[in-house]
């Protein structure tokens, strides 16, 4: 990216670096608590139909055409499979084969390519697979919808002015000029946060903030590493008052997200406390 030069950071120092794995394991105790402890009484508690968790009957297609043979043919599925984790295998193994470990090779690309070819794989038919795809989408219509007018609202925070300033630049900023080598990605992440309500998508966000913020971490001599999971966790964090991930789940509970918006709101502060010292502790580590 021009500005922001190359990140001298792989997973194994960032998502699988012991301080993140320790971070994600404090966050998972942390949150069975404070889950036990918000539950409603009886008089208060939503119970969920069980009618509604229940699997839908199995489609049952009708094969006429030779073009509905070809969308059902095992043949045809196999060969998908076959080409498919071929290349997985691969891919994988070049970075085994390259010393660089087997993890380094995840990423947006790779684990898409994954999940792709695991749900084919796991449907039997490539046709049953199309639809499930299309079915799930239904589910979710309402964030593909507002998601164009939230590339309208990453304009207005990355369009900068005569001086080079744009409305994040100046946001990160901000944090990266009260920070030391020990608290910018305490500071990172609380910024990111910030910024995740007006631009909720992650790679959008990255976009915003990382030439700002990895250019600051630059000159505090910040680890990249650490830094940039200062942005990636604030990010996340604030994900969790607004749940895009639950509405899938709430459509099919029939729920809305005000439902769990209070509950949700409890979470984001609880893992804001967790990651924050977490992240302190991280850079002092590496300081």
């Amino acid at each position: 990216m021009e500005g922001l030069g190359t990140i001298q950071a792989d997973i194994t120092s960032t998502l699988f670096h012991p301080a993140n794995i320790l971070i994600v394991v404090v966050t998972i105790a942390v949150l069975c608590v404070v889950n036990v402890a918000m539950q409603p009484d009886k008089d208060h508690l939503v119970t969920v139909d069980p009618a509604l968790l229940k699997d839908e009957e199995e489609k049952v297609y009708e094969i006429n055409t030779p073009a509905d043979k070809l969308e059902h043919s095992k043949v045809m599925w196999a060969l998908t499979c076959i080409l498919g984790w071929a290349y997985i295998i691969y891919y994988f193994g070049s970075y085994a084969a390259s010393g660089k470990g087997i993890l380094n090779g995840l990423g947006r690309d790779s684990v898409n390519l994954v999940l792709l070819f695991t749900g084919i794989l796991l449907h039997g038919d490539l046709r049953r697979y199309v639809d499930a795809i299309k079915d799930s989408v239904s589910s979710v219509a309402g964030v593909i919808l507002q998601y164009p007018f939230y590339a309208g609202i990453m304009a207005i925070m990355v369009v900068a002015d005569a001086n080079g300033a744009s409305l994040a630049s100046i946001i990160s900023n901000f944090f990266a000029s009260i920070s030391n080598k020990v608290t910018f990605p305490m500071f990172a992440f609380w910024s990111a946060g910030i910024v995740n309500f007006l631009v909720p998508s992650g790679g959008g966000q990255w976009s915003v903030q990382a030439p700002v913020m990895m250019g600051a971490a630059r000159q505090l001599g910040v680890a990249d590493s650490v830094a940039a999971m200062g942005i990636a966790l604030g990010d996340q964090w604030t994900n969790m008052i607004q749940p895009f991930w639950a509405l899938p789940a709430l459509a099919v509970a029939n729920l809305r997200a005000k439902d769990i918006m209070g509950f949700m709101c409890v979470v984001t502060i609880a893992t804001g406390i967790v990651f924050t010292f977490g992240i302190l502790l991280w850079a002092w580590m590496v300081a």
